[in-house]
């Protein structure tokens, strides 16, 4: 018996939604640095090399904004922002591992083309 694969239209708002979080230079890299537990800004700024202040936190933002990260803010001087995944950003880790896992065989299958594209 086949086991029933649903139906992925490319068409899908809910799917352009969901890349579209993730899209981006910096968003993967953050969101693993997360899988790892709760960040604060200089930690994360520090674990990605390149980044400028600025971007890093439009990034922020936009995770927060999206649901992916919530951000805790305590009153202190100076004040200290901490970065944590929410439920649903922790939701993303097997899709990460699964796409992760993905391009590894992919590239195992078919080395001559990897070669040919670049």
């Amino acid at each position: 018996m086949k086991s029933e694969v649903p139906e992925i239209s490319c068409e899908s708002p809910d799917l352009e939604a969901a890349v579209g979080v993730i899209s981006g230079k910096w968003n993967v890299r953050i969101i693993c640095l997360l899988f790892g537990g709760t960040k604060r800004f200089g930690q994360l700024r520090r674990s990605l090399a390149g980044v400028h202040r600025g971007t890093l936190t439009y990034e922020l933002r936009g995770l927060e904004a999206d649901g992916i990260i919530q951000r805790t803010q305590y009153l202190t001087i100076p004040p200290t922002v901490e970065y944590t995944l929410t439920a649903r950003g922790t939701a993303l880790k097997p899709v990460f591992i699964a796409l992760s896992r993905w391009n590894q065989s992919s590239q195992r299958r078919d080395p001559a083309s990897q070669s040919e594209n670049k």
